[in-house]
């Protein structure tokens, strides 16, 4: 089968942007969205948890099906389900329809990539380039990413405001940030539409005897392996959420919100520049060596952060760690699609993705204690820095032999 086009390449760039942009604008206004629907915050904290569960079980059983069913066919089907459930929360204030659409639409809470997108799209893109492009490409992917989040942060508080100071009462204007986004959604099944037929994996055997599901076969024990330490790591990540970190250095330092905000902004960006470093790394040190010695330092630059006496020299680490913390992105999504056959990588990402947010879900609720005894709140970032520490070396030890087909023949 022929490899997806440039315009295939480009046309995937797009989506990943757009949909970005969406899940940046919604997360500003959801909770208001709700709350001045007149839900109660035990309600809303029951539909963000749905919505989280749902998006990954959404996730798992399109992911698994898109090797075999249709990249393009589930792509679509992902769309639609952004789309309805950004109608259903314009039309209704209805719990129990809001529930239904938050619990089998696709919406994004904290702005983050979620649904079954991101997993399809990586393995259409690997598909798209060689080996030796592939790192390169998907560090552009994320920065591209990283960026359109934040725009459409900024577009959806925005244009809430401009609607508020027009006139428009405060859920009318929340109201128009996700008729916004089911805007976007449909915008996004449009261009999914558009992809050639290169974009689906190439034609193989049926699955052998045995096969126990979610897509996989031949790839099934790496897949899990991989998805077992992806899952350490980001249940590590859930200790110090971005909402957990801005109350502590609220409450260490008295920094106030705007200033908290500036902090963000600076790593942010300082995170999104550095996935453009992660490809010459990887050529030169191979992509187990970069994730791995590159989350080292990072990790014990987290250790520090609560010893640190002032406000500046906090900030100063998080801006150092956050300009080398992102590096393995790009090369952790790299590797996973170079290890796996390619007819199974829509469902090795999915499977990979759907670990690493169980594992992030579950870290929040045993950290949120600990950070509401100050004399305690240091203990999140111990465990975080050593939970991770544990990760790269654990990964380094079962994966430096298993080389990528572009490492093996460089």
């Amino acid at each position: 089968m022929a490899r997806p086009s440039r315009r295939d390449v480009a046309t995937l760039f797009a989506t990943r942007g757009l949909r970005l942009f969406a899940y940046g604008a919604l997360s500003v206004v959801l909770v208001l969205h709700l709350a001045a629907a007149g839900l109660t915050p035990e309600r809303v904290g029951l539909l963000l948890t749905l919505t989280l569960l749902g998006d990954t079980a959404v996730s798992l059983v399109v992911t698994t099906r898109a090797d075999r069913a249709g990249r393009r066919r589930m792509l679509v089907l992902g769309a639609v389900l952004m789309v309805g459930a950004g109608l259903l929360f314009a039309a209704t204030t209805d719990f129990w329809l809001l529930l239904l659409g938050a619990t089998l639409g696709i919406l994004s809470p904290s702005g983050n990539e979620v649904g079954p997108f991101l997993a399809i799209e990586q393995a259409a893109l690997s598909s798209a380039v060689s080996d030796q492009e592939r790192t390169r490409v998907f560090a552009r992917y994320t920065l591209t990413g990283s960026f359109a989040t934040a725009v459409g942060a900024l577009a959806g508080g925005t244009l809430a405001e401009g609607l508020q100071h027009a006139g428009w009462s405060p859920l009318a204007s929340y109201r128009a940030v996700v008729v916004l986004y089911a805007a976007l959604g449909l915008a996004l099944l449009v261009l999914f539409a558009r992809l050639s037929p290169a974009v689906e994996p190439p034609a193989t055997a049926a699955p052998p005897a045995g096969w126990v599901g979610f897509g996989l076969h031949r790839s099934r024990g790496v897949v899990f392996r991989l998805s077992g330490l992806f899952a350490v790591d980001a249940f590590a990540g859930g200790f110090i959420v971005q909402s957990y970190l801005a109350a502590w250095l609220h409450a260490r330092f008295g920094a106030g919100e705007a200033l908290i905000g500036a902090i963000f902004l600076g790593a942010n960006v300082l995170a999104g520049l550095s996935a453009l470093a992660a490809a010459p790394l990887a050529n030169r040190f191979g992509l187990v060596n970069t994730m791995v010695f590159t989350h080292l330092p990072s990790n014990l630059l987290l250790l520090a952060v609560p010893l640190m006496p002032t406000l500046p020299l906090a900030a100063g680490l998080l801006f150092l760690r956050f300009s080398i913390s992102q590096l393995d992105v790009p090369t952790r999504q790299s590797y996973t699609m170079a290890v796996v056959a390619p007819e199974e990588r829509a469902a090795a990402a999915g499977v990979t993705g759907m670990a690493r947010t169980v594992g992030a879900s579950l870290a929040p609720m045993l950290a949120g204690p600990l950070y509401a005894v100050p004399a305690l709140a240091w203990i999140p970032f111990a465990i975080c820095g050593a939970l991770k520490l544990g990760y790269d070396l654990a990964l380094w030890r079962g994966f430096s032999s298993v080389k990528a087909p572009e490492e093996r023949t460089g």
